[in-house]
């Protein structure tokens, strides 16, 4: 009882934590985009900035994500029809996809940092699609619950 109205006088001081948390994930998904290119490119030493940058935004978006659920819990899709359909199928596969990401990503960086590129390239042909994929999705999840 005594936690309600602390929570609701901090939910309505969090408005900015949605559109903070699908800026941090269009900001993964590009940064995972630009190291994905500069390794092709061969360069290494980039490719690992901009992988580490991709993984901060993407921490972050998680410290950002369960606060705001902490705070001002689940948010309800509002529209029915075919759109609701679309809506939960994105939001399934975004979910279950999202839970691999950080294994998976954990791993890719362990087999880097310990030099074993064959490993590593191998799992990131893997990995990286996914996360790009969780990142692209967060955004439009944020896009469809909030502007549609």
């Amino acid at each position: 009882m005594l936690l309600s109205p602390a929570f609701a006088l901090l939910a309505s001081q969090t408005p900015w934590l949605p559109p903070t948390n699908a800026a941090l994930n269009a900001t993964s998904a590009l940064l995972v985009t630009a190291g994905l290119v500069a390794i092709k490119r061969g360069k290494q030493e980039l490719h690992a900035r901009l992988m580490c940058a991709a993984i901060l935004a993407s921490s972050l978006f998680l410290v950002g994500y369960l606060a705001n659920l902490a705070i001002n819990g689940t948010t309800k899709f509002p529209h029915e029809g075919s759109v609701r359909a679309l809506y939960f199928a994105i939001l399934l596969s975004h979910t279950l996809l999202a839970m691999a990401v950080p294994p998976l990503v954990g791993a890719t960086v362990y087999f880097a940092w310990k030099g074993r590129l064959a490993k590593h390239k191998r799992l990131a042909k893997f990995a990286l699609p996914i996360w790009a994929y969780v990142s692209v999705t967060g955004v439009v999840i944020y896009a469809m619950l909030h502007h549609l």
